[in-house]
């Protein structure tokens, strides 16, 4: 079983807000053929798919975005999934408008949601799958990410959301390695480390490592 949780806060309030792009993203797949409607358990919005022999379940957590891993680690532990088999899918204002980043862990980087996912869960081992909102002004995160998208903006999350719908596939089928590289643009693929390589005194030398930010 997989399981890709888009994070949002419900209710008609936040819908189309930019903190909920998450939840649109689960609502694009929930919309494909095959899948079944939403019911409500485990405090969250959760329809059933199958890709090939895989069940996968699309989740919205229903406790607002704070504490959403409620609902992540009640299904965990009750269809047994290990956290290597989920995906998350959420806002980023650090990234620019409708830029996706896939990982495969990492540090929350000041998302509520994923910092709930990690306290609840015991870990950050788990695939996420950021989507830009654009970065607000100074002191006004939290009214950014709670402000609806402009109209000239609509187009780019919509191709965005999309997206990222399509590499929760890809996740699905794949796996996370080859979700990075169809969906992280540039320099932003996640490389693996290289091994050091002995020096001829013995010692190892230092390589550089990759980015470790969520």
């Amino acid at each position: 079983m997989k399981v890709i949780v888009g994070l949002g806060n419900p209710g008609p309030k936040y819908a189309g807000t930019r903190h909920n792009v998450g939840f649109d993203v689960i609502d694009y797949l929930a919309a494909g053929p095959g899948v079944g409607a939403f019911r409500e358990k485990f405090e969250a919005f959760i329809a059933e798919a199958k890709e090939g022999d895989e069940t996968v379940l699309f989740v919205k957590p229903l406790t607002f975005m704070n504490l959403s891993g409620r609902a992540v680690r009640a299904i965990l532990d009750f269809y047994k999934v290990p956290v290597e088999n989920v995906l998350v899918i959420c806002d980023d204002f650090n990234l620019p408008l409708g830029k996706l980043r896939v990982r495969t862990k990492g540090s929350h980087g000041g998302q509520n949601g994923l910092r709930n996912i990690q306290e609840q869960l015991g870990t950050d081992g788990y695939a996420r799958l950021r989507i830009g909102v654009g970065q607000p002004a100074v002191g006004e995160a939290i009214d950014h990410v709670l402000s609806k998208f402009k109209p000239g903006e609509r187009t780019a999350v919509e191709d965005a959301v999309a997206s990222a719908a399509k590499a929760g596939l890809v996740w699905v089928k794949q796996g996370v390695e080859a979700c990075m590289n169809k969906f992280n643009g540039g320099d932003d693929k996640e490389k693996p480390k290289k091994e050091k390589k002995p020096k001829p005194d013995g010692t190892k030398a230092d390589d550089k490592k990759p980015g470790t930010n969520g």
